[in-house]
């Protein structure tokens, strides 16, 4: 039990659950879900998609802390890999494995989700790697991981993908918008990025509310978005007016947080009602464990 402590705590659980919220919404944006009935070959393929993911985000996140490791001996000492709970070796196989695993997953699904899943692993490692440290490239390739992620699910129907696409361009910009503000976790930052977070955040919004427009959604779509803008722009604002590290560290946590209600109003923008309201639900799931374990 404390060995699968030792690797829930770096795999952040909390974090996982959003990116099954990810894939779900990218099922509902497929259309799946409008038609007559779900055969349970269609309910497995659903299943293995959400596994997809967790071992694949678990993978991307382990692999955070792999590549960190000299810089958290120093600013976050008190972490797995520094703390000495488990091996630089451990955590890199545990990477490893999960990001094979995730793949695999995929690969039984359809060839289409296996290439998702492998385009997802080489952008993971890659920002963990290069990415994070390059101001202009690194919050644009973080949000490709979950824009990825969100075709992922999508490809349920691979013949889907051709007509919505471009829907993976509102992750890439959110998580963009986090990322760039995350930087000033530790030390604080100046108030630049996160008036600009304020911008991409607002465009994200737009983005989805015209996506809802298009599908005669506007009315459905509201009240998921209109939680989803509190619960972002709330810590945002406050950070702005104290732009110290804790106060960017709550802002960026709410913002991974919220993914869930974006995600969620995803799902209501195609009409999937039961499901959006089933994501909702992954919610207070993530939170309870973002008490537990960290987030960031």
């Amino acid at each position: 039990m404390k060995r699968l402590r030792v690797y829930l705590l770096l795999m952040r659980p909390a974090n996982i659950v959003t990116s099954v919220a990810d894939v779900l919404a990218g099922i509902a944006i497929s259309g799946i879900f409008l038609q007559e009935s779900l055969t349970s070959a269609t309910i497995g393929n659903i299943v293995l998609l959400c596994l997809a993911t967790i071992g694949l985000y678990g993978g991307g996140i382990v692999f955070n802390d792999v590549f960190d490791y000299e810089l958290d001996r120093v600013e976050r000492p008190e972490r797995v890999i520094p703390s000495g709970q488990l091996s630089l070796k451990g955590a890199s196989t545990l990477g490893s494995s999960l990001l094979a695993f995730g793949i695999i997953m995929a690969l039984l699904v359809n060839i289409t989700a296996a290439w998702f899943a492998i385009f997802i692993s080489i952008s993971a490692l890659v920002y963990n790697k290069w990415g994070k440290h390059h101001s202009l490239l690194g919050p644009p390739n973080m949000g490709l991981c979950r824009g990825l992620n969100l075709l992922l699910g999508v490809s349920i129907l691979p013949a889907a993908l051709n007509g919505i696409w471009y829907v993976a361009v509102v992750p890439i910009l959110y998580i963009s918008a986090i990322t760039m503000i995350s930087r000033g976790e530790v030390h604080g930052s100046s108030k630049k990025p996160l008036y600009g977070a304020v911008a991409l955040y607002s465009l994200v919004i737009l983005m989805i509310l015209a996506f809802a427009w298009n599908r005669d959604m506007i009315l459905f779509v509201i009240p998921f978005l209109v939680t989803f803008a509190f619960m972002i722009f709330k810590p945002l604002i406050k950070a702005i007016k104290t732009p110290t590290g804790p106060a960017i560290g709550r802002s960026v946590k709410a913002g991974v947080m919220a993914l869930i209600l974006m995600n969620s109003a995803w799902a209501a923008s195609t009409g999937a009602w039961s499901l959006a309201i089933l994501i909702v639900f992954l919610l207070p799931l993530s939170l309870w464990l973002s008490r537990r374990f960290a987030v960031t």
